[in-house]
């Protein structure tokens, strides 16, 4: 696993311009500010893919059969797109995940967007890669509840499987690891479309709205969202109690570390529109619930624990209004995914 500080965090800097005389220097100083944040939020060429697994079609379209087919559960009805649906943005629209028999999770189904840059898997950060990742919910129990051994007998006895393992995974046959391989790259695969806050980024100015871009502003600046939620997917992939009034202890099962107590992962904000309810156990409804929460500093007081940027923030009701509209141009017209033939 390669080696990361689970605090790193995209320093945002935006200069506060001090009062002038005349309004028109600090409003161009405003702008210029503005200007020179966009660089922090240019788009990638292209997913990142392991050396150890790296990008054939054969492996995507083995990977995405194998995502859409309920056959990998015990129960033969749930899939992995059962909570990671595309047309939920590849999460589930529920505050917590339903799994096998129908028992409530106890947490929400977080998006599969973008998770080719991602080290660290799953809210609290226990898998190392999306190969290990892939397989934790098909044997958790109370998930998919598919015994990875079971899983490989049934996988064997369907014939169309074979020559397709075949052709991602010469002379390997189907195993965990290839099973987990062409699912991790599918999934990486999956990445958010270009949204209107893009186009505005490379330069088309009327792509967004005055209000947005003053949401812009706030998001790097007032409301400090941008201290966690940085760069183009707006996530530092971090681990952070943001004080959440709950048991959930978070990353802290998994490093144990008083600063990881009830810390979870950073969601991208990317199509974050279509994604709610939010936060790791689905608690707030909205995108206004989202910006009075923070604006008020959380919720539960943690010192050993909670985020430093956990502050009552002072933001007007006309600066959340910026905020939320600003985070409205994150969402992306996204291709529609088409379900695959499932082998026989």
């Amino acid at each position: 696993m390669k080696t990361r500080s689970l605090w790193m965090i995209c320093a945002v800097a935006l200069v506060a311009a001090a009062p002038l005389a005349k309004a028109a220097p600090a409003a161009k100083s405003a702008a210029m500010d503005v200007e020179s944040l966009k660089k922090n939020y240019q788009r990638p060429a292209a997913p990142q893919y392991p050396k150890d697994n790296a990008y054939t079609a054969d492996k995507e379209n083995l990977g995405e059969a194998l995502f859409f087919d309920p056959r990998l559960s015990g129960s033969n009805w749930i899939s992995c797109a059962t909570c990671h649906n595309p047309g939920l943005s590849f999460g589930d629209g529920l505050a917590k995940g339903i799994g096998h028999g129908m028992k409530t999770l106890g947490r929400r189904t977080p998006t599969i967007l973008n998770l080719a840059w991602a080290e660290l898997l799953f809210w609290d950060g226990r898998a190392d890669s999306l190969e290990h990742q892939a397989l934790g919910p098909i044997a958790s129990a109370g998930e998919m509840n598919m015994p990875l051994d079971d899983m490989l007998g049934k996988l064997k006895n369907i014939k169309g499987y074979g020559p397709m393992f075949e052709k991602a995974y010469p002379g390997k046959g189907i195993n965990k690891d290839t099973i987990g391989g062409a699912i991790a790259t599918f999934e990486r695969g999956i990445v958010s479309g270009t949204a209107p806050f893009d186009k505005w980024v490379k330069g088309d100015k009327k792509a967004i709205s005055a209000k947005a871009v003053a949401g812009f502003a706030h998001f790097n600046g007032k409301a400090k969202c941008a201290q966690c939620h940085s760069g183009w997917a707006f996530t530092d992939f971090g681990f952070h109690d943001i004080g959440i009034n709950d048991e959930d202890e978070g990353r802290f099962k998994h490093l144990q570390i008083d600063s990881m107590k009830h810390a979870f992962k950073t969601p991208t904000l990317r199509n974050v529109t279509r994604r709610g309810p939010y936060m790791h156990g689905g608690s707030l409804s909205s995108l206004e619930a989202v910006v009075d929460y923070y604006n008020k500093g959380g919720d539960a007081d943690r010192p050993a624990s909670k985020s430093e940027f956990l502050k009552p923030l002072k933001l007007s009701v006309a600066e959340k209004a910026q905020l939320v509209e600003f985070l409205e141009t994150l969402t992306s017209a996204d291709k529609p995914v088409t379900l695959p033939d499932l082998p026989m």
